[in-house]
């Protein structure tokens, strides 16, 4: 009786601890230091991650374009506080204000009602 008991303990340990690691599935739980210029050139977008939560570290998430023969989209952490992670998102946001700027651009000198004719 007793080690039915003790296995039966030992399951559910086992599964609290199965479901526990689940948890950190969209943390990043440590940094890279450096990425190659061609891993920063596809670079589509970042995120924060606050260590509010099940986060344990503050990170920039870094997406990597995915390539057609990838089942996921890539993602790097990195260390906010690091200058070339700072030059990273600089050139990720003017990149994103320039976009802006041309589709509002555009938008401007093509109203929909026009372009509806």
């Amino acid at each position: 009786m007793k080690s039915q008991a003790l296995l039966l303990l030992l399951v559910l340990s086992c599964m609290y601890l199965c479901l526990a690691q689940g948890s950190y599935g969209n943390c990043c739980l440590g940094y890279r230091h450096a990425l190659a210029e061609r891993v920063k050139k596809n670079i589509e977008s970042y995120r924060m991650q606050e260590t509010d939560g099940d986060c344990n570290i503050r990170a920039v998430v870094f997406m990597i374009k995915k390539k057609p023969s990838h089942a996921k989209q890539w993602t790097r952490c990195a260390n906010p506080d690091e200058p070339w992670v700072q030059k990273v998102i600089e050139k990720l946001n003017m990149r994103k204000q320039k976009w802006y700027e041309v589709t509002q651009h555009t938008a401007l000198h093509f109203p929909a009602e026009k372009l509806n004719d």
